[in-house]
């Protein structure tokens, strides 16, 4: 009852049940605090993660989705030490509130400036509108992404 992933670049297997959602295997017996389970109907963007890359709601995909694949938690992107420029950027512009949305958003992001870039903002809006963050720090956020797609676009 054991579903063999890659976490941060480590290989996991929890115990867990095959059909439980792939968030309760990431916070009960993985021990991560990042994703968050906010609406548990795919609707508010808490529990983003990326499964192989992509951004995938971890609070109805059964665990056993995760077998064999790489899965990418905020944990994973960088450190106090060394944030990735995206967390830098969100904390340069002030860009979150209370913070329970924004593990969700980075990890969107993230695949986003993988995929493109240098998006434009209109690109940006779309790969975050399934996240939902209450305080209205929406304008911040984008900046911050575009500042981060800056940061760490090539010379």
């Amino acid at each position: 009852m054991s579903v063999a992933f890659t976490l941060n670049g480590a290989p996991v297997a929890p115990d867990i049940e095959d059909d439980a959602p792939l968030l309760a295997a990431l916070r009960g017996p993985l021990g991560l605090s990042g994703p968050r389970f906010g609406c548990g109907a795919e609707q508010c963007g808490a529990c983003v993660v990326l499964l192989d890359g992509a951004p995938v709601f971890a609070c109805n995909l059964p665990v056993s989705a995760a077998a064999g694949k790489r899965v990418e938690t905020v944990e994973g992107l960088g450190t106090p030490d060394a944030p990735h420029p995206l967390q830098r950027a969100f904390l340069d512009l002030q860009a979150g509130q209370c913070g329970y949305c924004l593990s969700g958003i980075l990890m969107a992001s993230a695949a986003l400036l993988r995929r493109v870039p240098r998006p434009t903002e209109a690109q940006v809006r779309e790969a975050l509108e399934p996240h939902l963050c209450r305080c209205g720090a929406h304008n911040r956020i984008l900046r911050a992404v575009l500042r981060a797609a800056e940061d760490m676009a090539p010379a």
